[in-house]
């Protein structure tokens, strides 16, 4: 008996005409995967092969269980054609969205549907190994509580925050303890293969793939939240930079301040702008003696969080929404700046801070037209994140389902 379609794409000596057969069977579950269900002749047209080779190649793939004959369609004349399509619950993808304070875990069939959600577990991201440790027994517990075979789950994306080498599955910026890359460390822990990715990058291909993107190609995606991320897509492919660390927004040195940023430099764009700027801001002018319903419900100053704050404002707090338009302001500065160097068609704001809504949409969307070239900054639409919390979690699945089976 021949190897499946799985075992062949794992194999690592697989070569000649059994590689190519390979390479033609992505090519059609990636056209399944984007277009939809077809007959013969569509994938004959579409991928320009001959009809008795789409229709081995068929029988491959229906013998593996990853495509299904849905049975005859009607027609304008002739015989009937059939029409085949992806088996949703052949195959199963983990994504792994990791924020500061907690972390959010999707189950997803081969069709991009999300299949189990575990949302808001409690989890404290601190670069140490028990932190590393609680991570992989969160994700150990979900596997443990799915009814999906575990045969069936093929990979898991994991979105970290700060410097990640995607290719390579190395993180910078947390759980970088020895020379073996993290997605290893973690396929040991866990069992099943790993794929590391920069979260508002995952971000930004979940909500161009199932989001607000509506035809837009070229679109930048700011997630705003503790720190400031930028997600950025060129003629609708994720774009890297040589070592994958492109997008380091927060980190543009636009300030004359004294305030360190986390990254160890002075005047960065995070120091005014971010979820942690807001924090310190309204503690700030809490200790100068302003008020707000925070304090009038006897919450400690120093215990307030940005979480709070954006509670606040959306509860009509004064200082809240002043102070985040301060920030708006501050940012929709920055943003002119990437107006100006990429004309994007869409500009999409999300992460935690857009919970905020139009409080931060309209100073920003104030700064870009005060700093950008009009020319310029009028073929750009500027949107708030439609899947909100869930792109990262979104984003995660669609990318490892990607990689793994070199679907684009």
């Amino acid at each position: 008996m021949g190897k499946t379609f799985f075992e062949e794409l794992n194999s690592e000596n697989i070569t000649g005409v059994a590689y190519k057969n390979v390479s033609l069977k992505k090519t059609v579950l990636s056209y399944f995967a984007n277009v939809g269900n077809a007959t013969i002749a569509d994938l004959c047209k579409e991928l320009n092969l001959s009809a008795p080779k789409i229709t081995a190649l068929l029988g491959d793939l229906i013998q593996d269980g990853l495509i299904k004959d849905y049975g005859k369609i009607d027609s304008t004349g002739g015989r009937k054609p059939n029409l085949y399509g992806l088996v949703p619950d052949s195959a199963f993808f983990i994504g792994v969205d990791i924020k500061q304070n907690h972390i959010n875990i999707g189950l997803s069939d081969l069709q991009k549907n999300l299949i189990k959600v575990a949302e808001n577990l409690p989890y404290n991201l601190d670069n140490n190994k028990e932190s590393l440790e609680a991570l992989c027994s969160l994700i150990n517990d979900f596997i443990k509580d799915l009814s999906t075979p575990r045969e069936k789950i093929l990979g898991i994306g994991i979105n970290l925050s700060g410097r990640i080498n995607y290719t390579t599955g190395y993180s910078y910026s947390f759980f970088y303890f020895n020379e073996e890359p993290l997605t290893k460390i973690l396929e040991s822990k866990i069992g099943i293969r790993v794929f590391l990715e920069n979260d508002s990058k995952s971000m930004a291909y979940g909500e161009f793939s199932a989001g607000v993107v509506n035809g837009e190609k070229n679109v930048l995606f700011l997630n705003l939240d503790h720190g400031i991320g930028l997600g950025i897509l060129v003629n609708g492919q994720l774009y890297y930079g040589k070592s994958g660390y492109s997008g380091e927004f927060g980190h543009i040195p636009l300030f004359n301040n004294e305030i360190i940023c986390h990254c160890g430099k002075k005047g960065c764009l995070e120091t005014e702008a971010s979820g942690w700027a807001l924090t310190r801001m309204f503690k700030e002018r809490l200790r100068e003696g302003s008020s707000s319903i925070l304090t009038r419900n006897n919450v400690n100053p120093d215990d307030i969080k940005m979480e709070d704050i954006i509670s606040a404002a959306n509860h009509d707090d004064v200082l809240a929404i002043e102070l985040i338009a301060k920030i708006g302001e501050n940012l929709g500065r920055g943003i002119a700046l990437l107006i100006n160097l990429f004309n994007p068609e869409l500009v999409i704001l999300g992460g935690s801070l857009a919970a905020t809504e139009e409080y931060i949409r309209l100073p920003i969307k104030s700064a870009i037209n005060k700093y950008s070239l009009s020319l310029v900054n009028q073929d750009t639409i500027l949107k708030m994140s439609k899947l909100g919390e869930r792109a990262g979690l979104i984003g995660a699945c669609l990318l490892v389902r990607n990689r793994l089976l070199s679907l684009s």
